[in-house]
């Protein structure tokens, strides 16, 4: 298991991780998570008449992480599989000798490590969905004032045509809208495992699934229909909604990262004292940038893993279901992390529409040939027309090229021509696609 600090702390656990959402994940949080599952499953049983109240609340009352050592369990752990069993030797030796035959009544060590680490995530997802909410805020303002900053739009690694800076933060702000949807609906929708030793429940008799819903009531949790064993869909869409976030995020930062180069210069990271370089005092690195691009690049890893583990044999796993804890808390981690610099980096984004403009205008109108093609294809047809543009585009000055060419001017005249050469009358949809983006981010989207 992770050692017992949070994955925060040490020399690169800071550089990919989120210290409110690393909170949730360190080993303490986890231990405590373990031991509320087992006082709810105390009070389950209590509730349904199986369990002696007074063994219930000693059980409950011991139920405190401080009371033991995570290193230890953790060591302990190497004879038994998982850090529940010695978890539960603890326990039961901390009770009074009559509550002691009712510590772990009824479950097993997978019960109690997947609701912990159900806990674990739905506790993390807290902090982590504040970050992607303080994202989506900051590309949505992005996307309103830079509606119409003109910028020119980039396909396969080329100059292409005239677009906004507002559509490409609404590009944004739809990525992250989404992956927040999905990331929601994968925690409201993480259930509690209760089986016991192959999946039914048969300690308690015929008031099994009653206990169920009632431990899964007392952890605020859903309760499944029957025990998730090695059926690990819970996890798939958890770990599905996680990557797709880090993708969102990825996708921002490697924009980002872009747009920042020298060459470009239409947007700076903000952050006073960041971004410096240990040889060359005059560079300013787009650190968010690499960070949330590095944790992206982990996602699908992480991801696969999960994948790679949920194919299980017969009622429990050997092997698949313990390759699956730490990938978890290690995507979780990446993920806050990743939001977390997502939405500093959109909060702090310095904008340049000058060099923007600059960019635009240094092709020389030759960005627009699109439009100008469009303008001469009802008069001449669409292939006369292309041949035209692409002629003109060949020489030193597109512009000066469309208004010597004799062709061309038999049917655009001057106002013409720079009508067509005008990149705000050639941006289509993008006005009604941001507004589109921010309804959508708003929750009155169609």
């Amino acid at each position: 298991m992770r050692p017992s600090s949070s994955p925060s702390d040490g020399l690169l656990g800071g550089l990919s991780g989120a210290p409110d959402v690393d909170a949730e994940l360190s080993d303490p949080s986890l231990l405590q998570a373990m031991l509320d599952v087992e006082a709810a499953l105390a009070r389950a049983a209590a509730d349904a008449g199986i369990l002696p109240p007074p063994a219930a609340e000693a059980i409950v009352e011991q139920c405190r992480a401080e009371r033991y050592d995570p290193g230890a369990l953790g060591r302990a752990a190497d004879a038994t599989g998982n850090p529940v069993v010695p978890l539960v030797a603890e326990l039961t030796a901390a009770v009074p000798e009559d509550a002691r035959a009712w510590v772990h009544f009824g479950a097993t060590s997978q019960d109690v490590l997947d609701t912990a680490l159900v806990l674990v995530a739905v506790r993390a997802l807290g902090p982590l969905l504040g970050h992607v909410d303080a994202a989506v805020d900051a590309a949505a303002q992005l996307a309103d004032v830079h509606r119409g900053t003109v910028m020119v739009a980039r396909t396969l690694g080329q100059q292409a045509a005239p677009t906004t800076f507002g559509l490409r933060a609404a590009g944004w702000l739809t990525g992250l809208v989404g992956a927040r949807e999905r990331l929601s609906q994968a925690r409201a929708a993480q259930p509690a495992q209760l089986g016991g030793a192959v999946g039914t429940l048969a300690a308690f008799g015929p008031d099994g699934t009653e206990v169920a819903e009632r431990f899964a009531a007392h952890l605020g949790l859903p309760s499944s229909p029957l025990p998730w064993h090695t059926r690990r869909q819970p996890w798939l869409d958890l770990a599905t909604a996680l990557g797709g976030l880090l993708v969102a995020a990825g996708k921002v930062a490697l924009d980002v990262g872009l747009l920042a180069q020298n060459e470009i210069g239409e947007v700076a990271e903000g952050g006073t004292g960041r971004g410096g370089s240990s040889a060359m005092p005059h560079k300013r690195n787009p650190v968010d940038s690499i960070l949330v691009t590095a944790a992206a690049r982990r996602g699908p890893g992480l991801v696969a893993t999960l994948f790679a583990t949920a194919v299980q044999e017969h009622e429990r796993a050997a092997g698949a279901w313990h390759a699956e804890w730490e990938p978890l808390l290690d995507l979780l981690h990446v993920a806050g992390g990743a939001a977390a610099r997502c939405a500093r980096m959109l909060h702090g984004l310095h904008v340049r529409p000058e060099r923007m403009r600059e960019n635009l205008d240094a092709a020389g109108g030759l960005l627009l040939a699109e439009a100008v093609a469009a303008r001469l294809a009802p008069a001449v047809g669409r292939g006369v027309a292309q041949d035209l543009v692409t002629r003109a585009a060949a020489g030193p000055s597109f512009h000066a090229a469309l208004l010597a060419d004799p062709e061309v001017r038999a049917h655009l005249s001057d106002a013409d021509i720079a009508d067509a050469l005008d990149p705000y009358r050639w941006l289509g949809s993008a006005g009604r696609f941001v507004d589109s983006a921010l309804a959508a981010a708003r929750g009155v989207g169609e």
